[in-house]
């Protein structure tokens, strides 16, 4: 949204909380969250998801997390709610996550030195850790607390 409006990104200009997706390099479809007002660009790249009993890499990337989770062009605009399946839940704690992580965007050719990246330290889904953030250790198993009961 940065360069124009235009009719691929319409819904980047439109009211918070719908996805907007979009393909990338012609082949790659990426998810985000569109927040703050209409008629502004304003969104949250989704970068990476882990799963509970997933392969932890399962959606280590944009495009990875759009194929996990079979979202395409078809889903740009979808409201996010919970009759769509799409909803936002509150964080668990970050006990077992470590600490949030904020770094300098990394992907794109503009505004790189930007400090408008986010990630939860203990996370071995990231695409690209900060430097001198070692990956953790491999854990046997990560059971998040259920956010439907909590």
């Amino acid at each position: 949204g940065y360069k124009r409006r235009s009719k691929s990104n319409e819904t980047l200009f439109g009211s918070p909380g719908h996805l907007y997706i979009y393909l990338t390099y012609g082949i790659y479809y990426c998810v985000n969250i569109v927040t703050d007002k209409s008629d502004w660009a304003n969104g949250v790249l989704l970068r990476a998801i882990a799963l509970p009993g997933e392969h932890e890499r399962i959606g280590a990337g944009p495009a990875l997390l759009a194929k996990r989770f079979g979202l395409n062009k078809t889903h740009d605009s979808l409201p996010i709610s919970l009759e769509n399946g799409i909803w936002v839940a509150k964080r668990p704690s970050t006990e077992r996550m470590g600490e949030i992580i904020q770094t300098t965007r990394i992907g794109i050719s503009k505004a790189q030195e930007l400090p408008w990246r986010w990630y939860l330290q203990g996370s071995r889904s990231i695409s690209k850790r900060a430097k001198g953030d070692r990956c953790p250790a491999k854990i046997k198993a990560w059971n998040p607390p259920n956010v439907f009961n909590s």
